[in-house]
């Protein structure tokens, strides 16, 4: 039985991949920060919430608690693991978040990697354990060419986008270095019905079940131009063990290969709540109206605009498909809108039942 650790298991990504890899038979660690509150709903399916506020230590799955910019800690539990496989998805992964910390999000995404790898070195493991680490297309930054490939030059536009590079070039350079399996996997915009609620996606698809069930109002954002790559999360975790059981250690992007705009989102959201978007003014007055009642339903504010935007990302999956198999597009575009827009509606009726029953 291989045994798999995971910084950032209670993340979209994390979850998703620890189910993956229950599936195929794998012991799975996960490392989770120390929290006030409850903050593993999305392992819900793996664990019960009673059991979660323990260590856990049963034959399959095991959460343990610590922080990847916590060196010490993440040798020790390397050392207690002594994981087959490493896949590093810890993160502060909001990018509008980084400009406001700009310290921390280097703490976590640069140093901590280099926690980990330094770990797997110093403990003897480079033979052993295999690193994955999560990079991401915010690399790409201000696009040198369309679409973003594994040559294309890096330009980030954002704190969250510098750390990354550190994360992803120290990761090759201790490749290079100690003959280490340890690989990047540029994931372009991914999403799911377990996305955070403050990242773009998770905010319309739930302000279209809001709107619809008569909760809100209106729904504010920022640059509704920009044009991103997104596919389904579930399917890109396929892929970063996919190209962990790679005959050799390589770099990959993982994207669908298709844009899209916010806007476009937008109106795919809406059209599963029956609200079709028609759209007045530009810039920042422009304006989303409910074709069938007038209402404004969607506003532009500029205090969600990035101080240094990235227009469009597009991601080239070329290498992945031909070398690991890799279907980028299992779940299309307009079926990850429908599958986050129906969990949504389903949350937000729900919310509104537990309040009848509490009252």
């Amino acid at each position: 039985m291989k045994k798999a650790l995971i910084t950032g298991v209670t993340g979209q990504d994390g979850s998703y991949l620890a189910e993956f890899l229950l599936e195929k038979g794998y012991e799975v660690h996960g490392i989770v920060r120390r929290s006030s509150s409850y903050n593993q709903e999305r392992l819900e399916d793996i664990l019960s919430q009673e059991e979660s506020e323990a260590l856990l230590n049963n034959n399959d799955f095991s959460l343990h608690y610590g922080d990847v910019t916590d060196a010490l800690n993440i040798t020790r539990i390397i050392s207690e693991i002594q994981p087959d496989e490493i896949y590093n998805l810890a993160a502060q992964s909001h990018v509008r978040v980084s400009f406001d910390m700009p310290s921390y999000t280097l703490d976590v995404d640069a140093k901590g990697t280099l926690n980990i790898l330094e770990a797997v070195r110093i403990l003897g493991l480079t033979e052993k354990t295999k690193i994955y680490q999560a990079s991401t297309s915010e690399l790409f930054g201000k696009v040198q060419e369309v679409p973003q490939n594994e040559t294309t030059p890096f330009y980030p536009r954002s704190p969250y986008g510098v750390a990354k590079m550190y994360g992803y070039w120290i990761t090759k350079n201790y490749r290079e270095s100690y003959h280490m399996f340890a690989v990047n996997g540029i994931l372009f915009n991914h999403e799911s019905e377990r996305r955070g609620e403050t990242f773009v996606t998770r905010k319309i698809t739930l302000a279209a079940a809001r709107i619809a069930q008569r909760k809100q109002s209106v729904l504010k954002l920022g640059n509704l131009n920009s044009l991103r790559d997104w596919g389904y999360a579930k399917d890109y975790v396929e892929c970063m063990w996919l190209i962990l059981q790679h005959h050799k250690p390589e770099d990959f992007v993982i994207a669908t290969g298709e844009m899209h705009t916010v806007r476009e989102f937008v109106e795919l959201a809406f059209k599963h709540v029956d609200i079709n978007i028609e759209w007045i003014s530009e810039g920042i007055e422009e304006k989303g109206i409910n074709k069938l009642t007038g209402e404004v339903v969607v506003e532009v504010d500029p205090k969600y605009f990035r101080p240094t935007e990235v227009d469009q990302l597009l991601g080239d999956p070329t290498k992945a498909k031909t070398l690991l198999g890799w279907n980028p597009t299992k779940t299309s575009f307009e079926e990850l809108v429908k599958i986050m827009v129906t969990k949504d509606m389903e949350k937000i009726s729900n919310e509104e039942r537990n309040v009848i029953m509490f009252d």
